[in-house]
């Protein structure tokens, strides 16, 4: 049998060892023990603050959770099973420390707006450490755009060559999604940052508590104006979880074009040795196992989102036991995207490299120009859908004889139309055609130049 509980006094026996075991959540919810602590103390400061412990009992009590911190960080506070929770091991612990004294820290206080506490507090420091993730991803990216403005690269729209683009305008893509995903978080990071602390069980306290005062400690924007609302919310975990799947979804779409373009078929970039593994039975094999897993490790944040939206879905008011099955996926979420995004960062920095006359061959073997050639025919008048028909019909037959619209004589082209000049063949060239494409967000070089100077400012001024 194991031990009784904090709450055991209404029970004539303790719980069954397996069942104590499948109820305790001790071995994931340790991660919060930093918050806890820093959640107690300002329980605690509160406590004396309104005169319902004494000032000497607060210190006590602060210094006690002090200890407890500098116990765990040397590993010598590693409470087990019996604990249950990582509430009751922090107060058993406070007890043994500063004796009848540590009983009064959960006075004005339940575990369900503890944790509640708890969590916000892990979850607006690892918000924080995301956006700085991001911030290396993105200034990654812009230190390699920036070396390849005029480098070209196939565009593709369904996985079929459509037109030539800048390989900076490529990555800026890139970019853009994980500045919305910086400013995400900080969205969400500001519903995450209300305080549930003093919400007791589900409906207050008697006690005359300053909820104001410890959020004001704990650096929270706000308090929940609802007590029910503040312990049984998760729509903080939630949003956070949609933008972490968000994020994955970025990355691994950047996953899946490295992984084709590191193949034979594309040959678009050389995997280095420091981020690419080998065959166990082929030689010749070079893996990106970097991408591959990061398009992998996408499935178990959709898989945690799924499964919180689950857990709430069916919840009535207030906190249910349900709720302790919202760590885990968050914890793992957490991980998996800081993990995610340093090793995306470390490939771009250092894991590959461009093969750019590779890129310039290959915007040169296709039909991705064919858009250019009606352009050319609408600007000398010809109507645009007249004009895209009759290079529909010049591709059709460049195919059938083996040529691309580059190696059309003159005469064949006067043929096609009179509009057509000598100056088709430059206006049809690779180079040109990116930067003809000069319209606000476009591909031209000119505009890939102005896009790169107003992501560094933006990187540089949002902190």
């Amino acid at each position: 049998m194991t031990q009784p509980q904090t709450w055991s006094q209404r029970f004539e026996s303790a719980l069954h060892p397996a069942i104590a075991l499948f109820n305790a959540s001790i071995n994931f919810d340790i991660e919060l023990i930093e918050y806890d602590l820093t959640g107690s103390q300002a329980h605690a400061k509160m406590l004396a603050h309104t005169g319902i412990i004494s000032a000497e009992e607060g210190e006590q009590l602060v210094s006690g959770l002090e200890q407890i911190r500098q116990e765990y960080r040397q590993g010598q506070f590693q409470p087990g099973v019996d604990a249950e929770d990582v509430h009751f091991a922090v107060e058993r612990r406070l007890t043994e420390i500063v004796g009848d004294v540590g009983k009064k820290l959960h006075t004005a206080r339940s575990r369900n707006d503890q944790v509640g506490t708890d969590t916000r507090l892990y979850l607006r420091d690892q918000i924080q450490q995301i956006r700085n993730y991001l911030r290396e991803f993105q200034r990654i990216l812009l230190d390699i755009a920036e070396q390849n403005v005029e480098t070209l690269i196939p565009g593709y729209t369904h996985l079929q060559r459509a037109q030539p683009l800048s390989l900076a305008h490529h990555l800026l893509a890139y970019f853009e999604m994980a500045q919305r995903d910086w400013e995400r978080l900080g969205d969400v990071s500001r519903r995450v940052n209300i305080s549930p602390l003093g919400c007791g069980a589900l409906a207050g306290t008697t006690f005359p508590i300053d909820r104001h005062y410890t959020a004001q400690l704990l650096n929270f924007d706000s308090v929940y104006a609802n007590s029910l609302d503040g312990v049984s919310d998760r729509d903080f975990a939630i949003e956070f979880l949609c933008a972490a799947s968000l994020i994955m979804v970025h990355l691994s779409r950047l996953s899946e074009e490295i992984i084709l373009w590191a193949s034979e078929e594309f040959r678009f970039i050389t995997l280095k040795d420091s981020c690419a593994t080998g065959s166990s039975i082929m030689p010749q094999k070079k893996n990106p196992d970097v991408p591959e897993l990061v398009r992998g490790k996408t499935g178990r944040v959709f898989g945690h989102l799924q499964a919180m939206l689950v857990i709430m879905k069916g919840l009535p008011l207030a906190y249910n036991k349900d709720l302790q099955e919202d760590k885990e996926g968050l914890f793992d979420s957490v991980n998996t995207v800081k993990a995610c995004l340093e090793a995306m960062t470390i490939l771009l920095r250092e894991g590959l490299e461009f093969r750019s006359q590779r890129l310039g061959e290959a915007v040169a073997e296709d039909f991705s120009n064919a858009t250019d050639v009606a352009d050319y025919l609408a600007a000398r008048g010809v109507p645009f859908r007249e004009a895209y028909n009759l290079v529909g019909k010049v591709v059709k037959t460049s195919i059938a004889t083996g040529k691309l619209l580059k190696d059309l004589t003159l005469d064949e082209w006067q043929q096609i139309h009179p509009a057509f000049a000598a100056d088709i063949y430059e206006a049809i060239a690779p180079r040109t055609v990116v930067s003809a494409r000069n319209s606000y967000g476009g591909t031209g070089f000119a505009q890939v130049n102005k896009a790169l100077v107003t992501a560094r400012n933006q990187i540089k001024s949002e902190v």
